[in-house]
């Protein structure tokens, strides 16, 4: 009789629990349904949801054509940019020739390194008669100015008188006159370039200096790394 009403009692326990669980799971069921049922949708709002899409259709569009439009405007301010850079780069050159050729025809002050020659002329002999023989001259003066441009001087002066393209020199007794201006000796040669170079030139064997040295005129010749030219007369 008791092992009955044990076993009876079990069978109510576990209907219990049987009751409990499936009203869980029922429970759980209808609420998962009724969080994804979908709402309804009204005609209104889905009109208004269209009009939305359609104006998001829209603005990208819109904004593509721009885009492209702002694509070929930059592609033009890049060609324009480049022509003004060519065109700078010109003027830059022009100007910079310009600034060459007054410095070649003597408009401006120009300085750099450089070599300063001194012609003076020889030391008094009373055994020669013919005073010629110990002066400079003027073909002593174009020896060396001649040697100087051929090996590059850019400007020379003499006795701080600049020499154009078409300077003279004539010997007019004791003086030399260059251009209508005359200088006494010494005669100071001063030229703007390769310092190196020019006295490597006037100092060759056989050279400049020799031929001058056996006319008997002085000859000094100096390196400067600073040699400032003073325009042309009259420029």
């Amino acid at each position: 009789m008791k092992k009955k009403m044990k076993m009876t009692g079990n069978y109510v326990i576990f209907s219990l629990v049987f009751l409990v669980l499936g009203y869980i799971v029922a429970f759980s069921y209808h609420q998962t349904k009724i969080e994804h049922k979908n709402p309804a949708i009204t005609g209104k709002q889905w009109e208004r949801d269209l009009e939305l899409r359609n104006q998001l259709v829209e603005l990208e569009e819109k904004n593509r054509s721009l885009q492209k439009e702002l694509n070929i405007k930059q592609e033009k301010v890049r060609n324009i940019e480049k022509e003004i850079s060519q065109e700078a780069s010109v003027y830059f050159n022009l100007a910079e020739d310009a600034e060459k050729f007054r410095m070649y025809l003597g408009k401006v002050k120009v300085k750099g390194p450089g070599v300063q020659v001194t012609l003076a002329d020889g030391d008094y002999n009373p055994e020669e008669v013919n005073v010629n023989n110990y002066i400079v001259h003027e073909h002593h003066v174009f020896k060396v100015i001649n040697e100087l441009y051929i090996s590059g001087a850019s400007a020379i002066a003499i006795n701080g008188q600049r020499l154009s393209h078409n300077s003279y020199i004539l010997c007019n007794g004791p003086v030399i006159e260059i251009d209508g201006y005359q200088h006494p000796a010494p005669f100071i040669i001063t030229a703007i370039g390769d310092a190196d170079v020019l006295a490597s030139a006037l100092n060759l064997t056989g050279g400049v200096k020799d031929s001058l040295v056996n006319d008997n005129i002085q000859f000094t010749l100096e390196k400067k790394t600073e040699i400032i030219l003073e325009p042309l007369l009259g420029s």
